[in-house]
């Protein structure tokens, strides 16, 4: 069978610590990384919006308090309301204050990225192929753990 991947071992690195689910299952689309979503998220909006998306039910519905979701993230209440509004206008979740209720949308066709005029800028250029996000993710995670970058 050819293929263009580089082939490499896909086998399990720890075989007796392989995920299982047990109970509730998080979901997110690939498409959020590789259509860009993630690279049109401030940092708390990625903390909300992974947060709400590993307590969501299978609606995507979520009923945490600002105090909890807060207090959980460790943002000052203004982080969270910002992101939170931020993650709104960009067309991620709904929001409804008098539950409170969250909601995780299907994702819309391309990422909001709103200007700063208000309106919606043209949309984050895209990644690339999978493969690219999955470099950059593995660098930023290999600078993580290099001596003075935390």
């Amino acid at each position: 069978m050819s293929s263009n991947r580089a082939s490499f071992d896909r086998s399990p690195i720890r075989p007796d610590r392989v995920p299982r689910i047990d109970g509730s299952f998080a979901a997110i689309s690939h498409r959020f990384v590789r259509d860009g979503f993630w690279a049109s998220l401030e940092h708390h909006e990625l903390l909300i919006y992974f947060l709400l998306a590993l307590v969501a039910d299978r609606q995507g519905m979520s009923f945490y308090r600002d105090d909890r979701l807060s207090g959980t993230l460790r943002l000052m209440r203004e982080e969270l309301l910002a992101a939170r509004a931020g993650l709104v206008r960009k067309d991620l979740i709904a929001y409804d204050p008098v539950g409170p209720r969250y909601q995780l949308l299907a994702l819309p066709r391309c990422p909001v990225v709103p200007s700063s005029r208000g309106g919606s800028a043209p949309p984050a250029p895209r990644l690339g192929p999978p493969v690219h996000v999955r470099q950059m993710i593995r660098d930023f995670l290999a600078r993580m753990d290099e001596p003075g970058e935390r």
